[in-house]
């Protein structure tokens, strides 16, 4: 069964940096080490994204394009910053709402990763760098019904998950959380 290595970029200096700094340049470079080999590697169009994958070693194959609802689902998942509680519960909370920016922002993204698998084969690894809020979005839409709470907090800098992937039901299963 093929996996799908998901994991947001490295660090940058500020969030109005567009490139990695030099220590995310050796963070990603470290991560990489620990990871692979990977059929396709896929990042969105931001730099950083980009700078990540190839610091960790990997050449970009695919480039994400910009979904284009991209601003609606920024505005609307900020919302999840002011509530309390477990964040990916109030994530969930978002992408359960049909028709909100978030759910339909969520949800095609997790589409364009289940494309991205569809050709792999089984022991074939498929790697996605993104950007915090974007990448548990589309992991709360692909496991909707998961104990939200134990996945614990966004995630930070080369964190992310692993999924399993049935290329014949064509669809994911078995999240694993990854941190630091």
């Amino acid at each position: 069964m093929p996996m799908l290595e998901i994991r947001r970029h490295s660090k940058r200096n500020g969030d109005e940096a567009v490139h990695l700094s030099q220590e995310g340049v050796e963070l990603a470079r470290w991560s990489g080490t620990l990871m692979g080999p990977f059929q396709v590697v896929a990042t969105s169009v931001a730099p950083r994204a980009r700078e990540t994958a190839i610091a960790m070693g990997f050449a970009v194959t695919v480039e994400l394009p910009t979904l284009a609802n991209v601003n609606a689902f920024l505005q609307e998942s900020q919302k999840v910053v002011a509530e309390t509680g477990a964040p990916f519960t109030r994530l969930a909370k978002l992408v359960s709402r049909r028709g909100s920016a978030v759910s339909d922002y969520a949800n095609a993204l997790a589409a364009q990763w289940g494309e991205l698998m569809s050709p792999l084969g089984p022991g074939d690894a498929g790697l996605v760098i993104g950007h915090g809020g974007h990448l548990e979005s589309a992991l709360v839409a692909l496991f909707p019904d998961a104990d939200h709470e134990e996945w614990g907090p966004l995630f930070g800098y080369m964190e992310g998950a692993r999924l399993h992937y049935d290329t014949a039901a064509r669809r994911f299963h078995d999240i694993e959380v990854v941190r630091g």
